[in-house]
C-alpha cells in the first residue's frame, strides 16, 4: 500500500481549486463549454489558488513577525 504523501496544505489548496474551478465553469456559457476552456479553467484556478494563499500566508507570517517584535507584547 502506497503511503499518501499529501500534506494537509496541499489538500487544503487543491480542494480550494476544485471549488475554484467549479464556480467558474458554472459561470461559463454552455455553448462555451470545451475540453478546452475547462482544462484553461482548470489551470487558472489551480495557479490562482496557489498564488492566493501563499500571498496569505506571507502577509500573515509578515504580521505576526512584526506583532512578536512590537514592545507592547515583550
Amino acid at each position: 500500500m502506497a503511503e499518501d504523501k499529501t500534506t494537509v496544505l496541499e489538500g487544503i489548496i487543491s480542494d480550494v481549486a476544485v471549488a475554484l474551478y467549479q464556480r467558474w465553469a458554472n459561470e461559463l456559457p454552455e455553448e462555451a463549454r470545451t475540453d478546452e476552456s475547462n482544462a484553461a479553467l482548470a489551470e487558472n484556478a489551480s495557479r490562482t489558488t496557489f498564488f492566493i494563499v501563499q500571498m496569505f500566508m506571507d502577509k500573515f507570517n509578515e504580521a505576526a513577525e512584526q506583532l512578536k517584535n512590537s514592545p507592547e507584547i515583550q
